[in-house]
């Protein structure tokens, strides 16, 4: 049985894992805008992934509910329980047409998340790009702490990862320490961390989560631009308050390992289980809908 749907509006093609809903390949005018692909069964690195009910990472897997704490299973190996509860579950096809699908699949209750959750996602394809919709519904009989994220790495066809320059409208950053968890925040300005008008992925830092994000037009847009002038644009609802940003040198490429730059627009930050930090108390039977998209924008080759 097939694992992934293909879709196709004009000139826009996206295939879609049903292992983690993962959006592992699209295309605009053949222009790849995400890192592809073709692992059958969770993608790697968590490429493309829905991240829920958390995403990131819950420090050591232990939060407290009700007074009493609760041990989530540790995924990895630095001792977390990272990315959710779905990252390695296949949804089911639900829906769509020839430019859309949707995938469903639900939260039990399970060792350290006593909640039950109905999700699902949809990827409609624009003549630009893809808009994604994620609803969550809580299907049990108290209120359930839900955080949301997404796990997209973005390129620009065959532009190497670092010759591309990253824009993040952010002014805030948050402190991480030597497990990746975070101990406050800072303002960027004058840091490594301000990447509000622009540098080269990897130039500025490579691992950090933002906020205070500045919205033009009802959305964060974070971008990538080649020197050609296409860009990348990744768009998100200010429901998701936060992005994390990931530039590695070892994301699994055709040739082997090859540089990658994830970002990741996230409703609360790392450890927001423990924190409390953005959670989202949804009450019994209460539908949360977000929306974000990637575009594909056409422009002036940059000044030399």
């Amino acid at each position: 049985m097939a694992s992934t749907h293909a879709i196709q509006l004009g000139d826009t093609r996206a295939v879609v894992s049903e292992y983690a809903a993962a959006l592992r390949s699209l295309t605009v005018a053949g222009t790849e805008l995400i890192e592809p692909h073709t692992a059958f069964g969770p993608p790697p690195l968590a490429a493309g992934a829905v991240l829920v009910p958390w995403p990131n990472r819950v420090d050591g897997g232990r939060w407290t509910y009700g007074g009493v704490e609760q041990q989530l299973n540790i995924t990895e190996a630095a001792g977390h329980a990272v990315h959710g509860l779905l990252q390695t579950t296949r949804y089911a096809h639900a829906g769509g047409g020839s430019a859309s699908v949707t995938l469903a699949a639900p939260v039990s209750p399970q060792a350290g998340y006593p909640f039950a959750l109905d999700t699902s996602v949809e990827y409609e394809l624009t003549p630009d790009g893809v808009t994604v919709r994620h609803r969550v519904r809580n299907a049990g009989t108290g209120p359930a702490p839900v955080a949301l994220g997404v796990h997209p790495y973005l390129r620009i066809g065959d532009v190497p990862a670092r010759d591309l320059t990253l824009t993040v409208p952010a002014g805030r950053a948050f402190h991480l320490d030597e497990r990746n968890i975070p101990t406050g925040t800072f303002d960027v300005t004058g840091t490594g961390h301000d990447l509000r008008g622009g540098v080269r992925a990897g130039e500025g830092t490579a691992h950090a989560c933002f906020t205070d994000l500045a919205v033009s037009g009802g959305v964060v847009t974070t971008s990538l631009r080649a020197p050609d002038g296409r860009t990348v644009e990744l768009w998100q609802e200010p429901a998701f308050g936060y992005v994390q940003l990931w530039v590695t040198d070892y994301f699994p490429g055709a040739d082997g390992p090859a540089d990658a730059v994830a970002v990741e627009p996230m409703t609360a930050p790392p450890n927001a289980l423990r924190t409390g930090e953005a959670l989202r108390w949804l009450l019994p039977d209460e539908t949360w809908t977000l929306t974000w998209g990637l575009r594909l924008l056409t422009g002036s080759p940059a000044s030399p």
